[in-house]
């Protein structure tokens, strides 16, 4: 039997032959039902949301003015970087997992554990994020309309209510989305991206006609002292340095690392790769292709805010509608708010659906309980692990404020763009004779490239969200070392859905519901 592992100890690698292997086991066997174009518009589908409507304008009035383009350029080249190297590793080991599943390949299971653990933080705590947002343009539409939400269901504790209901059932009515199927999940996204798209392509060709080029100058504001709420709201970087200004160039890369949140998604297409038809052709494409149409979107969407309003006027919750409702063109701001909840409905369930696949490949190696890798009967989806990501996502949106954590969803997916940068590298030396349908450009340049480049962009987030981030990866260390370490499938030889025979061979074991293998 073909070995399925190298090295040994806590930095044991899974071969990436056993790994899609892994992926045949009737038990854990996803639907294969997506094409290039379908994985494109998921990728679309969640990059287009919180950034272009929310994020663009805070970052332009607190630091990069009307500069905030080059701050979504400079975010989008740094994806960009390592989307080629996640292009790579999609198309070579086309296993669910992501991040995860990359680095268990290349660098071995401690550290593929710890960045499955992050990616748990980031989707997860990303789509309680979203949902939260998604009920105040619930409330903001509803009050359009004349109807008003009583604050004691529509804003948590925190907000001087009771519960968030609406971000509890857009929560669990996209876990119910997902659980339904992989069929239905991109039907719905498609769906939904296009009217949104709609919504962005009428914010541009209205805005056009109202934009003010005295409004973009100086396009870079000048430096100035900051004015940062807390110690914890200023920049690590900054704070190594005693730095104390803002806008300038250090504003430009301040606000890259605030608006990096609006690229939270193309790696969330990486998580999808059993789901996806010829993934050796299919992934790099849906991966580039989304990325590349969400940073123009970003670009032109961002010049049109700063060009209609001035940019210290944009500090608002919802950038787009201000910068409507000031072209005066009637309904504008109440078609755009209806827009905005529209776009966050699928932002939501994409960062769900990255969670579960994540889950689901972590589990599939007993890294967490087997049992929660189950495969629902009807809808071949990781029915266990959507309902706790969806009741978990709407307990923390419909109780918590989350405004302090949302940083870390940052910092967890640049964590996860430098390993992968790292692993194309350590892949290529361990591992030259796999077929690679996809090659990254300029080995070991450019990975390297993308992995300074992220650790740069992380060095402008706040200091207090390093501090959490570490938090959160010692936590994860302590549960590997009391869980994972011992029945990781890598040391007790077990088949996904059984155990290893005497002779070597698989003797397949179909488990009950109740298993917990």
């Amino acid at each position: 039997m073909t070995d399925t592992r190298r090295g040994s100890g806590i930095f044991r690698t899974k071969s990436v032959e056993q790994a899609i292997r892994d992926t045949e086991e009737p038990e854990f066997q996803l639907k294969k039902a997506l094409g290039p174009v379908q994985l494109t518009v998921m990728g679309i589908g969640v990059l287009i949301g919180t950034g272009v409507f929310v994020l663009a304008g805070e970052a332009a009035a607190l630091y990069s003015g009307p500069a905030v383009s080059l701050s979504f350029l400079i975010s989008g080249v740094v994806c960009a970087l390592a989307a080629l190297c996640y292009a790579e590793f999609a198309s070579t080991v086309p296993v669910a997992g992501s991040a995860y599943t990359f680095s268990y390949a290349s660098m071995g299971e401690f550290i593929a554990w710890m960045i499955g653990w992050d990616l748990i933080l980031e989707f997860t705590l990303g789509a309680a994020t979203v949902a939260k947002g998604w009920s105040g343009y619930f409330d903001s539409v509803l009050g359009g309309l004349g109807i008003t939400v009583p604050e004691a269901i529509s804003g948590g504790p925190g907000s001087g209510g009771v519960i968030d209901l609406p971000a509890v059932f857009v929560a669990l009515l996209m876990m119910v989305v997902l659980i339904i199927g992989i069929r239905l999940s991109a039907w719905v996204n498609a769906t939904i991206t296009s009217l949104k798209l709609l919504i962005v392509g009428a914010i541009i060709v209205i805005g056009a006609f109202y934009v003010t080029g005295s409004n973009w100058t100086p396009f870079i504001p000048p430096s100035q002292p900051a004015d940062y709420s807390t110690d914890a709201g200023v920049p690590l970087l900054l704070q190594i340095f005693g730095i104390d200004t803002g806008f300038g160039l250090t504003g430009v890369f301040t606000g890259a690392a605030l608006v990096f949140f609006a690229y939270l998604g193309f790696d969330i297409v990486a998580t999808l790769s059993e789901e996806v038809k010829n993934p050796q052709r299919t992934m790099p494409i849906g991966i580039l292709a989304s990325l590349a149409i969400a940073t123009v979107l970003y670009i032109v969407v961002s010049l049109i805010y700063t060009g209609i309003l001035p940019y210290d006027q944009l500090g608002v919750e919802a950038p787009a509608a201000a910068a409507m409702a000031a072209t005066g063109v009637p309904a504008a701001e109440f078609v755009i708010s209806l827009g905005i909840l529209i776009g966050l409905t699928v932002v939501i369930m994409t960062l769900m659906l990255g969670q579960t696949r994540v889950a689901f490949a972590m589990s599939r190696d007993h890294l967490l309980p087997p049992a929660l890798a189950k495969v629902h009967p009807t809808f071949r989806t990781p029915y266990r692990l959507t309902i706790i990501t969806g009741v978990v996502a709407a307990i923390l949106g419909g109780f918590l404020e989350l405004t302090e954590l949302g940083q870390l969803v940052n910092i967890g997916t640049l964590a996860a763009f430098v390993l992968v940068s790292i692993g194309v590298i350590v892949l290529r030396r361990t591992r030259p004779d796999l077929p690679r349908a996809f090659k990254t450009p300029f080995v070991p340049v450019l990975p390297i490239v993308s992995a300074l480049a992220c650790l740069a962009v992380a060095l402008f987030l706040p200091a207090g969200t390093w501090i959490r981030f570490i938090g959160w990866m010692v936590l994860g260390a302590v549960v590997y070392y009391f869980y994972g370490r011992r029945r990781s499938r890598l040391v007790t030889g077990e088949s996904a859905g059984g155990v290893v025979g005497g002779s070597g061979q698989t003797v397949t074991r179909h488990r009950d519901d109740d298993t917990d293998g």
